[in-house]
């Protein structure tokens, strides 16, 4: 993914199912600069980590 779209979906009030390695992740915040998310774990939202924006995956949704 890229931070532009990152940020997209930080600001969409739809619900687009995101991943991390392989887990569902919300995204709260995009660093432009840094080039990263900050994003917690749907199952887990205790659990937050900064990761590489280019390693979120957006997920195909049906319609």
């Amino acid at each position: 993914m890229n931070v532009g779209r990152a940020k997209e979906i930080l600001e969409s009030a739809e619900n687009i199912v995101v991943t991390y390695e392989g887990s569902r992740v919300m995204i709260q915040h995009v660093d432009e600069s840094e080039k990263t998310a900050r994003v917690f774990w749907r199952e887990n939202p205790e659990q937050e980590e900064t990761v590489p924006v280019m390693n979120l995956i957006e997920e195909e949704t049906l319609r």
